[in-house]
Formats: C-alpha cells, structure tokens, sequence
C-alpha cells in the first residue's frame, strides 16, 4: 500500500488504471466514545493478497495475506499487523464461524473489511487487493530487494517444499523466468520475494509466512521511497492495472501529500495470544484467539498505543462464541508475544 501511495506522485495520468470498487457503507461496531476519538486519529486500511491463479480477478479469492495497515495521521507512522489467514472469526455477521480468509472468498473484500471491523473493533472503509504477478512486478520494477534466507526456508522440515518449489510455481503462474535460491543473504527477484511471501511449510508455518510478507512489504516500502523517477514510472505502468481498490485518485492523493514523510514501525501478527484446534470437519484446523477480548485490547495498543480499550459487546459476544466452539480460554495460549517484529522478522518486544 504504501509502495502504491509513492507512484501516485509521478503517475497522475495513469491512475484510471486502477480497479476502483466502491464499497458503499461499510458496517462497523458501536464502540465506546474513547475508542471513536482514538480511531479519528488513523487512516485504517485493509490489505490483500489474493492467491488467484486468473491474475487480475479480485472480486473473489484466497486472501492469503490480510493485513491492517493504520496511519497515524498526526505522524505518518504506518503500522501493520498481519492477521493470520487461518485465524478463527465471525466472517458472516450472522454467527458464521470460519477461518477468516473464508469472508473475501465468499464475499469479496466488502465482506472481509467488516469482518475485520466486527471481530477487531476497527473502522476500515478502504482496502487495497494484490495478486501474485503485482507482487513480482513492483519488486522488479524498483530492482530488486534483498532478503536473508534460512537453510529452514530452502529445506523446510517433514520434507514438505521449500522456497524453490515455491519459486518455480510463482514463475510458471506470472509467465515469468524461475531462478533459485541458496541459504543466506542476497538480492532477489521479484519472482523469488513472491515464493518468499508464500512460503509456508517452515517450523512456524503460517505465523512465519505472515512475518515473511510483511519482511518484503517493508523493504519494497523502502525501495520505492528512495526509487528513481525511472524506476516508479516503470512501476506504475506494470503494477497500477494488477490491483483493486476502493480508493479514489483524490482519496490517494491526500495520502500520497505526505508520503516522503511516512515510516513504517515495527510489525506485528494478530492473534496474540494464540492456541490451535479443529472445532469441526466443517470449520477444520484453525488459529484461536485465547481469548478475542484480550487480543483486541493488545491490538489497539500495538496500533494505537491505546492502553485502556474497552471493547465493544459485539467483541465480548465473539469472544464468548469461539470460547464455545473450541474449549479454549486465555489460560489456553500457547504462544503468547505481544512483540513487535522487526524487518528480519526478529522479536524486538518481549
């Protein structure tokens, strides 16, 4: 998103390309008057990553990267948090408890914004939807990025596939060439960050891949912050036609005003506090918040700074639901960090 914001600054005259859908009202929760003047002072927005093989198809898909991305108006700090694709959540408004992927699936980014909204107590209007060849493309467009890679990431325990699997399913998806990788630090491709961000079969599987994609977001934040005019020129032309948003040129161009000025904090993975389980055949093995309240009150500290979040009673009423479901409660968490992540995906916050 934020790579997006930079090239509106150089490419006014191509941003007719963009998918624009208009959300229409989007439903929120009726949260506390403190938590209405928190949210006032961000811009929250809702990332995807679309896993469609037809690239350019946004209406429905895979969200296989969700994030929320809130700007602090007042400092441009951008913070992203990564909500895990398999995280368990109302996704229907009507007591329709599903992996959270399943709402733009079935409903397109409409239904997964309020999802976000209902089960976080956020206030998101607008998102921004990817799919794999505007990742590849954007990393080439600026040249390239680079990444450390771990021998855990080529040869991933259990014999599952490795990055390299990965790189040539990406290559023979975007039409693109397929060049593998060996352990440690180097300058990837555009073809090569994408199987990166997808990975997902190493020892923290998809809590891992979370971090991962937010790992390649940063640093082609940075590399586009810093671009030749050549280089975001190129990007515009290649990238503008692969994403969907509900943003308009004006409404993009507000933010792109400030965005020399933008920094990204470090990142986070929403739940929390985290177990696992198999409510049902139906429902299968998903991520659970231990508990939703909890989590939501950590999320709007790690967003919001916000130590004293009340949250609303459509969260309460989650929280009690998915207790329900799975038998699990706070004391239940096996995985409790509340920490930050920094751009290697290392704790910086215990």
């Amino acid at each position: 998103m934020a790579a997006v914001l930079t090239l509106v600054l150089v490419g006014l005259t191509k941003l007719d390309n963009i998918d624009h859908l208009d959300l229409g009202t989007v439903a929120a929760n009726q949260v506390s008057e403190a938590a209405k003047i928190t949210l006032k002072g961000y811009t929250n927005i809702a990332l995807f990553g679309i896993d469609n093989r037809s690239n350019g198809s946004f209406d429905s898909g895979q969200s296989d990267v969700i994030m929320v991305c809130s700007i602090n108006n007042d400092t441009k700090e951008i913070h992203l948090v990564s909500v895990y694709r398999d995280t368990l959540m109302d996704v229907d408004g009507n007591g329709k408890y599903r992996k959270c992927n399943y709402a733009y699936n079935h409903g397109g980014p409409k239904a997964a914004v309020e999802m976000l909204n209902r089960n976080l107590d956020l206030d998101i209007k607008d998102f921004v939807s990817v799919d794999f060849r505007a990742v590849a493309e954007a990393v080439d467009a600026v040249g390239g990025i680079d990444l450390t890679i771990t021998d855990d990431e080529i040869d991933p325990p259990g014999h599952h596939p490795g990055i390299n699997a990965y790189i040539d399913e990406v290559a023979d998806v975007t039409g693109r060439t397929a060049k593998h990788v060996q352990s440690g630090s180097q300058h990837v491709d555009g073809v090569q960050a994408t199987a990166y961000c997808r990975l997902r079969y190493t020892a923290s599987m998809d809590f891992g891949r979370a971090a991962r994609q937010r790992i390649v977001l940063q640093k082609l934040f940075e590399k586009v912050k810093s671009a030749s005019l050549k280089e975001q020129s190129a990007l515009i032309d290649t990238l503008f036609s692969h994403i969907s948003t509900s943003f308009t040129t004006g409404d993009l161009l507000v933010l792109a005003g400030a965005m020399k000025d933008y920094t990204i904090a470090p990142t986070a993975g929403y739940p929390f506090a985290k177990s696992t389980a198999t409510p049902s055949n139906t429902i299968g093995s998903v991520v659970v918040p231990c508990n939703a309240i909890d989590n939501v009150k950590k999320l709007y500290s790690v967003l919001f700074g916000d130590e004293n979040h009340e949250v609303s009673s459509t969260v309460e009423n989650i929280s009690t639901d998915i207790e329900d479901l799975t038998g699990l409660s706070a004391e239940d968490a096996v995985s409790y960090d509340p920490a930050y992540e920094d751009a290697s995906g290392s704790s910086v916050m215990k």
